[in-house]
């Protein structure tokens, strides 16, 4: 018994191109390129345009592997191809951010300004200086990027200032009454 995900083949984007060197994968398109090398449990088969992903043998963790590499895969070539993107508010009173080079500067009502250092392979985008758009081919480390400013001034609960992704809802607490 095989994964869900496993079963059904992955389809390579056009204008990506695959190249399976043993267990080592690189994927090169449009947006960028990223290498991974395949867990030794799972094998992979490339048909003209179509990854299949199989079990070596019938172990739990075997299958699990499986359906975890299929899912990665098909993170790189979505990534490579149309790439991914999280965008985050700054909720509060003279809270801003503004690019300078691949530096960050963020405002975020500390007695300091805070810079974030923007890693190879990301784009951070400020359309305005309370909006910022992550950028990159990689879902992981745009994920990460998020989450590292995200936790500079994580969301407050009783007012909702802070750093928050742009679809987070945040629940508000009451104020202690008398």
């Amino acid at each position: 018994m095989t994964s869900r995900l496993a079963r059904k083949p992955i389809e390579i984007p056009k204008g990506v191109e695959l190249n399976i060197n043993g267990q080592e994968i690189a994927v090169k398109g449009g947006k960028g390129s990223l290498s991974y090398i395949l867990h030794d449990l799972v094998t992979m088969t490339k048909n003209e345009d179509t990854l299949t992903f199989a079990p070596n043998n019938g172990s739990m963790e075997a299958n699990a592997m499986t359906g975890t590499m299929c899912a990665l895969m098909g993170n790189m070539l979505r990534g490579v191809s149309q790439g991914f993107e999280r965008k985050l508010q700054l909720v509060g009173v003279g809270y801003r951010a503004q690019l300078q080079g691949k530096v960050l500067n963020l405002t975020l009502g500390f007695s300091h300004p805070v810079t974030f250092g923007i890693p190879e392979g990301i784009a951070i985008e400020a359309p305005s200086q309370t909006d910022l758009v992550i950028k990159g081919a990689d879902k992981q480390q745009v994920g990460q990027v998020a989450a590292k400013i995200r936790a500079l001034r994580p969301p407050d609960s009783y007012k909702g200032k802070g750093v928050r992704y742009a679809d987070e809802v945040i629940s508000l607490k009451e104020t202690k009454k008398k």
